[in-house]
């Protein structure tokens, strides 16, 4: 097992006693796995405001950047290599500007900058996705649908659920996760299927529900709080995060493969494995979820990490685990062709100074 603590921000570095630290600690095989496979890791973590990026550093031994990003979310992976990332207040396009051959700080064969930012305010972007022709598509769940960034506008909507009445600012069934397939939007997830104002809260348990789009029709309901479905092998996957549960939908069914401690949301299929992520559920919001009475059967606590799924056996096959001060992310995403990334948020000093050009 590899330890290693690291703070939780760049006030953290500078002041060792400003904040608690974080520690990062990982099965023997994890990073060799994700070497050999994809080569490196993008993590996000709202509630830390960091965005996390793992590679190998010199030595050979793992590297773990953070970003400081204003609450970021949903990521999705362009052909390009680069990444689209939901925020606070906007969709951001990173790049890899590095050249190959080229290093940053004599380490990086990966810098990912924010080189297009469409602000769109306050929306609660969740997951987010890449049409064909390289517009950011993204969960807008304060308004319960899919929206595109639009020139004039905070955003364009590109679709709703059908039992949704109309767009308002009002989070009614808790839109949250994307599957695309093929470049367009195909399934999303829903906690609920109300169309009040913060509706889905009482319908946490068993409301959740997977929609195809553009019909709208329900692939499978019953649902415990559904996070991060995606389309893999010609299979539909998806989380059951109320109930801690890695699995697939067969006949309008969901199949679990995989239990892990923890409310589950993120997922990544990397090399033939899922890489599924884990957070400390928050009680006073998540209350009487089956998760909890999961955890107490198993005689577990839940943690906060990544696992990695044999998507065959359901075995944990590796593993990195958060602790300390934080305890929440979002979304995973493998980064293909770098081995030791590193990425600066549009509100580093650091990207003022970071030019380069196309020849």
């Amino acid at each position: 097992m590899e330890r290693v603590g690291q703070p939780t921000s760049q006030q953290a570095k500078s002041d060792p006693a400003a904040e608690p630290t974080v520690t990062f600690s990982t099965s023997a095989g994890f990073l060799k796995r994700l070497v050999d496979a994809v080569n490196s890791l993008t993590f996000s973590s709202y509630q830390s405001g960091i965005l996390y990026l793992v590679g190998k550093n010199a030595d050979g031994g793992i590297n773990i950047h953070q970003t400081n990003v204003r609450k970021p979310m949903g990521i999705a992976t362009k052909e390009s290599g680069g990444f689209v990332l939901a925020t606070a207040g906007g969709i951001e396009q990173f790049e890899n500007s590095l050249k190959a051959g080229q290093r940053a700080n004599g380490i990086f064969d990966g810098c990912f900058v924010p080189r297009t930012v469409h602000f769109t305010g306050s929306l609660d972007a969740h997951d987010v996705g890449v049409l064909s022709d390289g517009t950011p598509l993204f969960v807008n769940t304060r308004h319960n649908c899919l929206s595109v960034p639009d020139p004039v506008h905070s955003f364009r909507v590109h679709w709703k659920p059908p039992f949704i009445s109309r767009v308002v600012d009002e989070d009614r069934c808790h839109l949250n996760g994307l599957a695309m397939r093929n470049h367009e939007p195909a399934f999303v997830t829903a906690v609920s299927r109300s169309d009040t104002v913060d509706g889905w809260r009482d319908r946490r348990r068993d409301g959740g529900v997977l929609l195809e789009v553009p019909s709208g029709e329900i692939v499978c309901e019953g649902l415990s709080m559904p996070h991060s479905p995606r389309w893999h092998n010609d299979r539909l996957w998806v989380l059951n995060s109320g109930e801690g549960q890695l699995g697939y939908i067969e006949d309008n069914k969901f199949v679990s493969v995989a239990f892990c401690p923890g409310f589950l949301r993120g997922l990544a299929f990397i090399g033939g494995f899922a890489y599924v992520g884990l957070s400390k559920p928050r009680y006073e919001r998540f209350e009487g979820l089956g998760l909890d009475a999961i955890l107490r059967d198993k005689d577990t606590e839940p943690w906060c990490g990544i696992q990695v799924i044999d998507c065959n056996t359901g075995a944990c096959v590796d593993w990195l685990r958060i602790d300390g001060a934080v305890s929440e992310i979002y979304d995973v995403a493998g980064l293909k062709g770098v081995q030791t990334p590193m990425a600066v948020g549009t509100q580093s000093e650091e990207l003022l100074n970071f030019i380069t050009f196309a020849e």
